[in-house]
């Protein structure tokens, strides 16, 4: 697109911005900053609070209220204001990269039952503020802090520091009530361990009692976990790096809850059958006392267990099995009683919500989230279950059944309880999608609007296998003449979706649609959304149903082209690209359909999938020590004997999730049979790319790789 000036709106401002595409995707982290996250309601519906930066472009994030009533915004704290500290400890920078976390400032706070104070940490220093007066102090609990959550009463603060859990009196943060260590750098109290954090979506390893006087405080040991290095070569001098990797089929961390009492100060073991239900999934602690979620190590059974905080014993009050496995639901599940919980299970080929132990949602309703749940009322997220690309939100109440909450061609999100909604929607018209109060009031969004205008069709087609996919086509903003080389750019694997109706999703398919190529979206099976059978289709084989969608995609995509938009697409001239999946996908693509696909650029690609993690692999492909063929299937690497396309291998070398052994393997066995590829290593760089220069050039990079190596449009 080249650079141009243009003006445009950013909330209530206007500012000027001249930049090409590239360098504002990457300057607003990928349009993030600005916007407001973290909303939180206090509980008599007065306020909402939330964290955002100043501008579209300001990483530095903010703490705000809004009044519910009038709208009106004040800002709480900004984090600039406060004397630097020393800077992020090394769990805390592994959490942030768990979390994708890539803004600055106060990214995370806690507040106490009735929000009138709260906690958060910035560069490690603990600081305490007053919601309503914006009165900040810090807390001397110790450097490199993080994590910190604040009592309900709002007397105590619960934080970990290095290895080190501490429970201390806000007033007398130097002599702390609790004090958990190790003295052993491969243990710790208090945090989530990283099978917890990526792939569990449990980002926590502390939680308060509702009376403020116990706390449930996890021990992690990874002792027996294996070590890897992860030093990066780009800078030899740097101290060695190494993590404890659980590669799939080998020793996870060993984790253990445990009660801390703030008046005998006791530790108290939380008691279950570590044996067979080898994962901690969630923890909670509500006026029933706490709720803990457990998984075997198989995936393949599910147990929810009510805790007696007096002596750790458990009840079970729910079980969940699954010939392939059972999913972890985000929200799931509530306690409602002593022995009853709100959750969500895969029941007759859908994803449902579960009342007392039956469905209560339809099998033609797949359900996605459970936002927040009572007694008798649950507000959740679900969409139809023949069509992933919207998501919508609905309350379930127990006297009055199902109520749609949002409709139409929409993604639809969630804040607030069920009682004080707060509704979020995004659709392929609008680029703004505000956070909209019950009174109809708006948080104000300092999002920048981007340098290019997404203009996607979704058209349905039918694979050779006779199954629906869903296909997004991108043209060039202006009009296309002659045949048009193809992108074809997904995701692809479990648990994400690339193909949403949403604006935001298809910027950076419409930037390279705009250097003059047709770019093709699919979601195919594995993928989440469109039932049971649908996303348990990869179970033991990653790779060929992921594939054959993509190509099915094509096909799909070059019908529609021709029949409706009276555009060709030239499928001798066909390119592919991917990040993380998407980048095995795109590899995948090169090496096992080339006569379909013509050139790939591989981000960040798993290469060989003994070596991914133990909870997201095992899922799909079991433990490869009892069953070896589903990862011989899905490896890149076994009996590779040619490369006939172009391929660019891009990998962060600092990456803990996606190792760059992944990336230099896969070259070593290419090396070995002859077979001619790029490498691109980014030194310093992690799974994510945060840094502005690096997460603009790659686009560039990307781009002039894939139109350097695309055959000419005379060849076949």
């Amino acid at each position: 697109m080249g650079n141009h000036s243009r003006s445009h709106c950013c909330g209530k401002h206007r500012t000027l911005t001249t930049d090409s595409f590239p360098r504002q995707y990457a300057r607003t982290r990928r349009f993030t900053l600005g916007e407001p996250r973290d909303l939180r309601v206090s509980p008599d519906h007065t306020n909402v609070f939330f964290a955002r930066s100043r501008t579209g472009s300001d990483p530095v994030t903010c703490l705000w209220a809004c009044d519910t009533s009038s709208g009106i915004e004040r800002l709480i704290v900004d984090p600039s204001n406060l004397n630097s500290g020393a800077g992020l400890s090394a769990a805390e920078q592994a959490v942030r990269e768990r979390l994708r976390e890539s803004a600055e400032g106060i990214t995370a706070y806690d507040t106490d039952a009735l929000c009138a104070t709260g906690v958060f940490t910035v560069s490690g220093r603990t600081f305490h503020v007053h919601l309503a007066t914006g009165v900040v102090h810090e807390i001397d609990i110790g450097d490199g802090a993080f994590d910190p959550r604040i009592s309900p009463d709002g007397q105590y603060v619960s934080a970990v520091i290095g290895s080190t859990f501490k429970v201390a009196a806000i007033a007398e943060p130097t002599t702390p009530v609790i004090e958990l260590t190790t003295g052993n750098p491969d243990t710790n109290w208090g945090m989530a361990e990283f099978i917890a954090a990526e792939e569990m979506g449990r980002m926590r390893g502390h939680w308060w009692s509702p009376d403020s006087t116990q706390v449930l405080v996890t021990f992690v040991d990874n002792s027996q976990v294996a070590d890897w290095s992860l030093s990066d070569p780009a800078q030899p001098w740097a101290p060695q790096r190494s993590t404890r990797y659980p590669a799939a089929g080998t020793t996870n961390a060993s984790v253990s809850l445990h009660i801390a009492d703030l008046n005998s100060g006791e530790l108290t073991e939380v008691k279950w059958d570590h044996a067979a239900f080898e994962y901690l999934a969630r923890v909670s602690w509500d006026s029933f006392g706490p709720l803990i979620t457990v998984q075997s190590r198989d995936q393949r059974s599910l147990e929810v267990l009510r805790v007696d905080p007096a002596d750790g014993s458990t009840t079970s009050v729910w079980r969940d099995d699954d010939d392939s496995w059972v999913e972890l639901v985000a929200g799931a599940p509530v306690g409602i009683g002593p022995n009853e919980i709100i959750t969500a299970a895969d029941r007759d080929g859908a994803r449902r919500l579960i009342v007392d132990g039956a469905p209560v949602t339809p099998p033609d309703l797949q359900l996605r989230s459970i936002v927040h749940a009572e007694r008798d009322q649950a507000l959740f997220t679900a969409n139809p279950i023949d069509d992933s690309t919207v998501q919508h939100l609905w309350k379930w109440h127990r006297y009055d059944g199902l109520t749609n909450v949002t409709s139409g061609n929409v993604v639809a999100q969630a804040a607030g309880t069920t009682d004080f909604v707060i509704t979020r929607t995004a659709n392929l018209e609008e680029f703004e999608q505000s956070w909209v109060l019950p009174s109809g009031n708006r948080l104000t969004s300092h999002s920048e609007d981007p340098l290019c205008e997404p203009n996607v069709v979704i058209t349905r087609g039918v694979s050779p296998e006779g199954h629906t996919l869903d296909v997004g086509i991108i043209l060039p903003s202006s009009p296309a003449t002659g045949p048009l080389p193809v992108l074809v750019d997904p995701y692809g694997g479990p648990h994400a979706l690339r193909l949403v109706r949403s604006r935001r999703a298809h910027l950076n398919s419409q930037w390279f649609a705009d250097q003059g190529f047709a770019v093709i979206v699919c979601d195919g099976r594995g993928t989440p959304g469109r039932g049971s059978t649908w996303e348990r289709a990869v179970h033991g084989d990653l790779a060929t149903p992921v594939l054959a969608d993509q190509v099915a995609a094509l096909d799909i995509a070059a019908e529609h082209c021709a029949t409706h938009v009276g555009v060709e697409l030239d499928l001798s001239r066909v390119a592919i690209r991917g990040w993380s999946f998407g980048g095995y996908l795109a590899a995948l693509a090169a090496v096992r359909e080339p006569q379909r696909f013509h050139v790939a650029v591989a981000g960040a690609p798993v290469t060989e999938w003994r070596w991914y993690d133990t909870h997201y692999t095992e899922r799909y492909l079991g433990n490869p020590k009892i069953e070896p063929e589903p990862y011989r299937r899905s490896s890149l690497i076994d009996d590779l004997d040619s490369l006939e396309r172009p391929l660019l291998l891009i990998h962060g070398l600092a990456d803990d999730n996606v190792v760059a052994a992944h990336t230099l393997q896969l070259s070593s066995a290419l090396l070995a049979i002859g077979a001619p590829h790029s490498v691109l290593p980014l030194a310093g760089v992690s799974h994510m790319t945060p840094q502005e220069v690096v997460a603009e050039n790659l686009l560039r990079l990307q781009l002039e790789f894939i139109r350097e190596h695309l055959p000419m449009a005379t060849e076949n």
